[in-house]
């Protein structure tokens, strides 16, 4: 007896695999009440909203609490989000805002967007890391030295590679403002690591 054996295709690994909804799609969901999309974008965005916190209050603690405040303002305001910035960058604006708000509460008034700064690679010798050390606290050194306005500007564009326009929505001034605030905090912060001795440009 002859036996025919067919053989069906994997029809599984044809199929593209679902792409998972953007976080301007989330928050339309949001808007309407839907709490599975509220835990999405809670389980998509909260590390990065940690830890853009934590480099602004530099309190752990502090900054997980900051989370639950920012998720609860999205639940709260979804519904007044207008699409005219990214989703990533309306939430960023909320983050700020709390951030900014804690650190009033707390009369901290300096920034330090050079918490990582100095933390030698494991890869480098001890005379090598010695000075990787050095010069990040000198850097730390004259970060600090700039005012929280100045500080927050330099933080955005070059250490998060935020554009003018969006660190403008974020921070909630004019272009002209966070153009001036960044010349402005540029050449302080090379004088002050020219005068350090460390010739980096900014």
């Amino acid at each position: 007896m002859l036996t025919v054996r067919i053989q069906c295709p994997n029809t599984d690994a044809a199929l593209p695999r679902p792409q998972a909804p953007s976080a301007e799609a989330l928050i339309a969901r949001i808007a309407r009440g839907d709490k599975s999309a509220m835990r999405t974008l809670f389980m998509s965005h909260r590390v990065r909203v940690y830890r853009f916190i934590l480099r602004i209050v530099q309190d752990a603690g502090l900054a997980e609490e900051l989370v639950s405040d920012v998720f609860l303002e999205i639940w709260r305001q979804a519904d007044r989000y207008q699409a005219r910035s990214s989703a990533g960058t309306w939430l960023l604006a909320i983050a700020h805002n709390k951030a900014v708000s804690a650190l009033r509460r707390r009369r901290h008034n300096v920034v330090d967007i050079a918490a990582a700064a100095g933390v030698p690679d494991q890869a480098d010798g001890p005379d090598a890391a010695l000075q990787k050390k050095w010069k990040g606290d000198i850097v730390r050194q004259c970060l600090r030295a700039l005012s929280a306005k100045h500080a927050e500007v330099i933080d955005f564009i070059y250490y998060q590679g935020k554009s003018i326009r969006e660190v403008a929505k974020i921070v909630n001034i004019p272009e002209n403002t966070v153009k001036t605030r960044a010349s402005a905090a540029r050449k302080l912060l090379a004088k002050r690591l020219s005068a350090a001795g460390i010739a980096e440009a900014v």
